[in-house]
């Protein structure tokens, strides 16, 4: 399953290893607090959709 990542450079976040942004060596973002209105759902089930899609290769 991929993650959610984080760039400590200009702080974008990708599910990336680089930054697409300004290539940088993006590190794992922690978790965030739960809250209904759920910012980050979109790239959940993103990397859920590619590690399923992954699995099936």
């Amino acid at each position: 399953m991929r993650h959610i990542h984080t760039c400590p450079h200009c702080h974008s976040y990708t599910l990336e290893d680089s930054c697409p942004q300004c290539t940088q060596q993006t590190i794992l973002a922690r978790p965030p607090k739960y809250s209904p209105e759920d910012k980050y759902g979109e790239y959940r089930r993103k990397a859920k959709e590619l590690s399923h899609e992954h699995m099936e290769n």
